[in-house]
């Protein structure tokens, strides 16, 4: 026996049918909002990320040298992928870029609730646009998902912030701050008791005074939001660029699903305009289920033409956990429309069945095992088939088959040319 490798999970078929589910939700919302599906590389150059985050950033990844002599990871984010992808074809692609992809990812971090070392994410992008409108899309892109999954508004809370309001406040004091250090301190803020905070602000080069009066205007509400503008130019135009993405997000019917939140900071960064996270609205999923924001400075860091982006990034596992909460991660369990039980020799009527339902559309099993009537039976019972079809000699024989509904052993003889004949869902009830 061989164990599988710590942060890493197997998933079996009824846990897949529920991601599954989930996956399909998350895309097929993002399809309908004109986003189009890229693949990416599992690999990337190790300088990608060293470049960007400094040297010590190799030891949260899964990095190597290859038969090659090259140093590579597998990919612990998609933002640089889809950057360099972009820089690499950015004048024959057709602006605004939206993208949308999900597949794994890996770090080489501590294994905590909804956080594995493995871990599955839809990366839904917009390159080319600095309009509000395109960070109010991904804001609704992003409710729309979560209704979609089943959530309401008693679910689920996104706190949207602005990052140059905090740099700019920062900045407003008669102080050297390192304002990367500061919002990476505002960025763990809720996770940190209160005495830890005010440290990180003092050594960001804030006094404790100053940081507790900025701490203070991070409570500042939407309606007071001029009165910060006052402190500068720069968080007057920020200001005036989160008042313009909340106008858009009420145009485009989410305005009431978000919460202006300066608190929020998100960590990374890249991060160059509006920001936002999304948490559980109970507190029991105790940390941020997905974030994203803007971040318009990094194509050109890589080497491509200045190019403003947007974007979001849902991770599967912390999204289970807040739809299990919620009640409406579906039960994990097989389905099955239609299983065709064989009695005898009749697998060339049998497959025939089978395949005229499958290409009806629906989930046909048979017998590929040579077993037993009984363990035919069981079988069926084990995939939740809702229909059995027996296929037996002697119904044959009368050119007959025979329908049995699984749920209340119901069942009734229909002759073989007629099944399933027209019928786009033939059940017990039509041969009645």
């Amino acid at each position: 026996m061989y164990d599988s490798v710590k942060g890493f999970r197997d998933f079996y078929p009824e846990e897949m049918g529920a991601r599954r589910w989930a996956i399909d939700t998350i895309e097929e919302t993002a399809r309908r909002y004109g986003f189009r599906e890229i693949g990416t590389p599992a690999l990337e150059p190790t300088r990608m990320y060293t470049d960007k985050s400094g040297e010590e950033i190799v030891e949260e990844l899964y990095s190597f040298e290859d038969k090659g002599g090259r140093e590579v990871a597998l990919t612990p984010e998609l933002t640089p992928t889809v950057a360099r992808m972009v820089v690499a074809k950015q004048q024959e692609l057709q602006k605004p870029i939206k993208w949308v992809s999900t597949r794994p990812f890996w770090r080489y971090e501590q294994v905590q609730q909804g956080r594995f070392r493995e871990f599955y994410q839809t990366n839904v992008d917009i390159f080319g646009s600095s309009e509000p409108d395109a960070d109010a899309e991904i804001l609704a892109v992003a409710v729309d998902m979560l209704t979609g999954l089943g959530l309401d508004d008693e679910d689920f809370e996104i706190r949207v912030s602005h990052r140059d309001i905090l740099s700019g406040l920062l900045e407003s004091f008669d102080a050297d701050v390192n304002t990367r250090a500061a919002i990476r301190a505002v960025d763990k803020r809720a996770k940190v008791d209160r005495d830890e905070y005010l440290d990180s602000l003092y050594q960001a080069g804030l006094s404790y005074e100053d940081a507790e009066q900025f701490d203070a205007l991070l409570e500042t509400g939407e309606d007071d939001l001029d009165a910060l503008a006052d402190r500068s130019e720069d968080v007057a135009a920020a200001t005036e660029n989160l008042r313009a993405v909340l106008a858009a997000a009420d145009d485009f019917g989410v305005r009431d699903r978000l919460t202006l939140s300066l608190s929020t900071a998100r960590g990374l960064d890249y991060y160059t305009g509006v920001v936002f996270e999304c948490f559980d609205a109970t507190g029991e999923v105790s940390r941020s289920v997905f974030g994203g924001g803007r971040y318009d400075d990094l194509i050109e860091g890589f080497g491509g033409q200045p190019t403003p982006a947007v974007g979001f990034a849902p991770g599967h596992a912390t999204l289970q956990l807040l739809c299990e909460r919620a009640g409406v991660w579906p039960g994990e369990g097989l389905e099955t429309d239609y299983y065709v039980l064989q009695v005898g020799d009749t697998r060339p009527t049998a497959a025939r069945i089978a395949r005229d339902l499958r290409e009806k559309g629906h989930v046909v099993e048979t017998d590929i095992a040579d077993r037993s009537f009984g363990a035919q039976m069981g079988y069926a019972d084990n995939v939740d088939a809702e229909t059995v079809v027996i296929v037996g000699e002697r119904d044959l024989e009368n050119d007959e088959v025979t329908l049995k509904e699984m749920d209340d052993g119901e069942q009734v003889s229909v002759p073989v040319a007629e099944f399933p004949g027209d019928r786009d869902r033939p059940t017990f009830e039509d041969f009645l």
